[in-house]
Formats: C-alpha cells, sequence, structure tokens
C-alpha cells in the first residue's frame, strides 16, 4: 500500500500503522494504556500550554515519517514544538520532537525497537517509553538518527527533558495510584 493509499481509507480509532507499505491494524488498547495515555496528555498540554510551547496530542494521529517508502506511524502521545508547527495539517507531515509510547504487556503493532529506530532515523528528538508492567519509565534523546542517551527512572526520579526544559514530571506522576 502506498501512502496515498492509505490517506484515503476510512478514518478508524483503532491504531495502525503504515510500515513500508504494509497495512497494521490492532485492537483498542487496554484500560490502563488509555489512562496512562490521558495522564501523559494532560500533564504535558498543562505545561505546554502554560509556557505556549506548541501543541502536545494524543493518538491516533498520523505521521508520515517517510511519504516514499510508505512509513506512517501513530504514537501514543506526541509533542511539536512552536517553531515546526508548521508540520501539522490533518497529519504531521514529518517527525514530531517528542513521541510518548506506553507499552502494553502484550505490543499493539509492530516492534519496539522497529518503532524506536524509526523515531531516531527520521528526527524525533526524545521518545519517553512508560511500562504498564514494570511501572517504570525509559527516557531516550536521539541525535544523529541514533540513540544518543538511554535512561531509566522511576518512582519519583525527575525526568529531564530536553524539549521541555522545566518540567516537572516523574514517572509517579504518569503512572497514577491505579
Amino acid at each position: 500500500m502506498t501512502t496515498l493509499e492509505y490517506l484515503k481509507t476510512p478514518e478508524t480509532v483503532l491504531p495502525r500503522e503504515l510500515a513500508f507499505g504494509v497495512l497494521r491494524v490492532a485492537e483498542a488498547p487496554t484500560l490502563n494504556h488509555q489512562r496512562v495515555v490521558r495522564d501523559v496528555t494532560v500533564a504535558l498540554h498543562t505545561f505546554v500550554r502554560e509556557h505556549r510551547l506548541g501543541e502536545v496530542v494524543p493518538a491516533p494521529i498520523d505521521v508520515i515519517l517517510d511519504h516514499d517508502a510508505a512509513l506512517v506511524v501513530q504514537p501514543d502521545v506526541l509533542f511539536v514544538s512552536s517553531a515546526r508547527l508548521h508540520i501539522m495539517g490533518e497529519r504531521l507531515i514529518a517527525a514530531p520532537d517528542l513521541v510518548v509510547e506506553v507499552l502494553s504487556p502484550h505490543p499493539r503493532i509492530g516492534r519496539l525497537e522497529e518503532r524506536v529506530g524509526w523515531f531516531a532515523k527520521y528526527g524525533v528528538r526524545e521518545c519517553w517509553l512508560v511500562d504498564l508492567r514494570r511501572r517504570e519509565f525509559v527516557f531516550l534523546a536521539f541525535a544523529n538518527g541514533l540513540v544518543a542517551e538511554r535512561t531509566l527512572l522511576i518512582g519519583r526520579q525527575r525526568i529531564a527533558s530536553a524539549v521541555l526544559p522545566g518540567l516537572q514530571l516523574t514517572p509517579a506522576d504518569l503512572l497514577g495510584s491505579w
């Protein structure tokens, strides 16, 4: 399937992506997954809006990483800085500055390493991986198409984001008490 063919498919709230021409669709996420997506979206939206930094959007939203190679993904939550808001229309036509992926016990679409590699290669600056089962958070910073920094955070350790400087979130804030 080409990117143009994908973009002509009916809208759906089911998670899906186009991975080099192969359409992948998954079942709806679990309740705990959606709770974390909600909490991350609200926390980031509040901070970003207060500081006028850009825009935060939860899934499902198509992100076209490579139009010609037919690579379209839907991160759980994404942030685009004010300077790059021009990439946003009905969908994103380039990599966001930050993506958050909430990892479920049974992965929804594709392999995590594959997605992280795409994020790094196509220009995402940071990726946050929230592991529901382990109740931990992995912070990834990318540079030159590779993972430049990987930090495991738990409990009340602060997230040190270069994309969102001054953010005062911890894994405990994002994973709630449920």
